[in-house]
């Protein structure tokens, strides 16, 4: 689809996002299914950091990081759903050229950074349940701190370089994203420039980051099932496995859409599976992540119970 507007040596200086493009019908109930979720999203994660700053039970650093992860989800939802909202309202709209780039590098650094949490969150638990008598002089807040301040720069910096070389690219026959966000590779499939160079620079700076981490939170957890499985009594195992299985079950929901989109290769994934997938871990995976750890954290369902109970006695 070309965009009259534009000719060859025309500067692009604005997008235009197609979404899912599914029935006008259907476009109501969709767009209610995700404002829903995207309230439900917001206020599940935002429930999280209040009670992980304000519960004296919650201080501990799995608590920390967790925080960080909603914050983190919390970033992420409104940097991709208000502007997918506005696009299945319309049944397509449109994003400037500046909004597209500064869209892609938050997305990239929100996920980016949630690689190196999860990473973090797992360390925290194989420390907690393989090193029980180091951990808290390993494991203090100030170096929560620091791990998460450093995670950060990388991710900031990564992400910068990556984005300055996207927004290079010459964009000379359409304008027209066939997406509901500005991704990677609709960005590099509508430009016509040689992109060979900048996905290898893509491929050599964004493969680390997500191998890495994801090897180091593998070798993490296969120590974690090692110790469980030397526990002696069922009690003692069935205590101890909780503790991680909400962070395991985070871990396998992002990292596996994750995978699938980013590394596998791409013959015989169609356009549509593509923004399933995105839409799994740019909006589902958000909202999930504070009812997995509310439905699995005793701590945080003590503690909820106790603020509800506070609240109502007043």
């Amino acid at each position: 689809m070309k965009n009259p507007k534009f000719d060859n040596q025309t500067e692009i200086i604005e997008f235009v996002l197609l979404g899912f493009r599914i029935k006008k019908n259907l476009n109501v109930l969709f767009y209610s299914i995700i404002l829903i979720i995207y309230c439900s999203t917001i206020c599940g994660n935002l429930l999280i950091i209040i009670l992980t700053l304000f519960s004296k039970t919650l201080q501990s650093p799995m608590y920390f990081f967790l925080s960080q992860l909603s914050a983190n989800d919390i970033f992420l939802t409104n940097i991709i759903v208000p502007n997918m909202l506005n696009v299945l309202l319309y049944n397509g709209g449109t994003i400037t050229f500046i909004g597209c780039m500064i869209q892609f590098y938050c997305f990239g650094s929100s996920e980016t950074f949630e690689c190196f949490l999860l990473t973090l969150m797992s360390y925290d638990r194989y420390l907690a349940i393989c090193r029980p008598l180091h951990y808290s002089g390993i494991m203090n807040r100030p170096l929560c701190l620091k791990l998460v301040i450093v995670s950060w720069l990388i991710t900031l910096s990564t992400l910068l370089i990556d984005t300055i070389t996207v927004s290079k690219l010459q964009f000379c026959s359409s304008n027209v994203i066939d997406h509901f966000f500005c991704d990677l590779d609709p960005l590099l499939e509508l430009s016509c420039s040689d992109t060979f160079m900048i996905r290898l620079e893509v491929f050599s700076l964004g493969t680390p980051i997500i191998l890495i981490p994801s090897f180091m939170v593998i070798i993490s957890y296969t120590y974690i099932i090692l110790a469980i499985l030397k526990i002696q009594s069922k009690d003692g195992r069935q205590k101890t496995f909780p503790t991680c299985s909400s962070h395991l079950s985070v871990v396998i929901i992002f990292y596996g859409t994750l995978f699938c989109i980013y590394i596998l290769p791409k013959r015989g994934q169609t356009v549509n599976m593509n923004k399933i997938l995105s839409l799994v871990y740019t909006v589902v995976t958000p909202l999930l992540n504070p009812i997995i750890y509310g439905l699995r954290s005793q701590e945080i369902k003590k503690t909820l119970k106790k603020t509800v109970s506070q609240i109502c006695s007043k």
